[in-house]
Order: structure tokens, then sequence, then C-alpha cells
């Protein structure tokens, strides 16, 4: 095995499970704190939150995806080009069915303590929940063939 192949498969690795981690994280604490607080607050923090999210999050994900990508070429096992294509399928979900409602909740004509911001932050939980579950499956898909090994 290549020292490229490694570098790639350990770059997968880490920005997969950095992201997934951060993913659930958001899932399970961050966003239903968030929820837990008044409709005014959640919205008043989420532009924050998202934006230091993104900043990381992308990075992260688009790395594994490219290393991922680069694992399999060099004659690493199809599940390398799985987890990379889902890693791109998280990009490509955020931007096409999420973004929309980010946009909504980072409008500063939001009411921010209306019932439409409060529906907003709702779908905004359940459409992450979804990149969550998708970055797992991808983190899987890297670690089964490594624990194999």
């Amino acid at each position: 095995m290549s020292l490229l192949r490694l570098l790639c498969e350990g770059g997968a690795l880490l920005s997969g499970a950095l992201f997934t981690g951060a993913s659930v994280y958001i899932s399970l604490v961050e966003h239903p704190a968030r929820l837990a607080c008044s409709t005014e607050l959640a919205t008043t923090v989420f532009g924050p939150s998202y934006r230091r999210a993104t900043t990381m999050q992308a990075g992260l994900a688009a790395v594994s995806a490219v290393t991922g990508a680069g694992a399999w070429a060099l004659g690493a096992g199809w599940t390398w080009a799985a987890g990379a294509g889902l890693m791109a399928l998280i990009i490509a979900y955020t931007l096409i069915v999420i973004r929309p409602t980010n946009r909504r909740l980072l409008d500063p004509r939001l009411a921010r303590g209306s019932r439409d911001a409060r529906d907003l932050l709702e779908r905004w939980g359940r459409l992450h929940a979804v990149r969550s579950i998708t970055a797992l499956v991808a983190l899987g898909l890297y670690l089964g063939p490594v624990l194999l090994r």
C-alpha cells in the first residue's frame, strides 16, 4: 500500500469523523437545546452558530469527499468511493435542500418569535438530521475496511 493512499485514507477518515461528530453533536445536543429556549432566542442564536459551523463543516465534508475518492483511485476498495460519494452528497444536499431554510432563518425580516420562525427551526433540525445520518453511514463505510485489516 502506498504512502499516498494511506494519507488519503487517513484524511478521509479523520475529516469524516470530525464532520460526523460535529453534525451528530448539533443534532443531538445543540439544536435541541436551542429549541428548548424561546423561539426569539433560538432564532437569534441560530445565525452565529450556523456561520461558525458552516465554515468548519463545509471544509471537513469537502476534504473527506476528495481524500476518500483519492483513496479509492489509489486502489482502496469500493467503500471508500461510496463514503466519498456520500460526503459529496451531503454538500449537494446542503446547497439544494437545506439552503432555502437557512436563508429564511437568517433573513433579518423574519419575525424572530413567530410560529413561522419556530416551524423553520424545527424543519432545519429534521433536515440536519439527514446530514448526520448520512455522515454516520459514510464514516462506517470508511471504517469498515480499516477495522477488518
